[in-house]
C-alpha cells in the first residue's frame, strides 16, 4: 500500500544517542509531503486527463467507424444508381430503337402506297389523254369530212329558196 502524505507526517522516529537533528528532519519531512502531496494532485490530473482523452478517442474511433460506415454506404448506394442509370438508359435505347423501326416501316408502308397511287394517276392520266385525243380526232375529222360540205351547199340552197320565194 503507497504512502500518502497523512502516513509521511505521522511518522514518528525512535529517538537514539547522537540522532539526527529532530528539527531538520520536521522540515526535511514537511518538503517531502508538500513533494508528494504535489505528486499525488498531479498524477490525479494526468489520471483525468488520460481519461478524458480516452474517452475523446473513443468518441472519435466511433466517428471514424460510423464515417467509414456512411461511406461504404454512399459508395454501395452510388454504384446501385449507376447500375439502375445504365439500365434504364439501355431501356431507352431499345425503346427508342423500337420507336424508330417503327417509324421506318410506317414511312416505307406510307411511301409504297403513294408510289402506287402515283402508278394509277399516270394510268388513269394516260387513258384520260388517250380518250380526249380520240374525241379531238374524231370531232377534226367531223370538221373536214364531206358532210360539212353537205351541210354548207344545203344552207346556200336553203338561201336561195328563200330569196325566190321572197320575190
Amino acid at each position: 500500500m503507497p504512502l500518502t502524505p497523512l502516513d509521511i507526517h505521522n511518522k514518528e522516529f525512535t529517538r537514539g544517542f547522537r540522532g539526527y537533528d529532530e528539527d531538520e528532519v520536521n522540515e526535511f519531512l514537511d518538503q517531502v509531503i508538500k513533494d508528494y502531496e504535489m505528486v499525488i494532485r498531479e498524477k490525479k490530473e494526468l489520471f483525468d486527463k488520460v481519461s478524458d482523452l480516452e474517452e475523446r478517442l473513443d468518441h472519435f474511433s466511433n466517428l471514424e467507424t460510423t464515417l467509414n460506415k456512411s461511406i461504404f454506404v454512399a459508395q454501395e448506394t452510388a454504384e446501385e444508381v449507376k447500375r439502375s442509370a445504365d439500365k434504364e438508359a439501355k431501356l431507352i435505347i431499345k425503346e427508342a430503337e423500337k420507336n424508330a423501326d417503327r417509324i421506318i416501316n410506317e414511312s416505307l408502308a406510307k411511301s409504297r402506297k403513294i408510289a402506287l397511287e402515283i402508278e394509277e394517276l399516270k394510268k388513269q392520266s394516260k387513258v384520260y389523254r388517250t380518250r380526249f385525243k380520240m374525241l379531238l380526232e374524231a370531232q377534226l375529222e367531223m370538221l373536214t369530212g364531206d358532210e360539212w360540205d353537205d351541210l354548207g351547199r344545203g344552207v346556200e340552197e336553203a338561201d336561195e329558196a328563200y330569196e325566190n320565194a321572197k320575190g
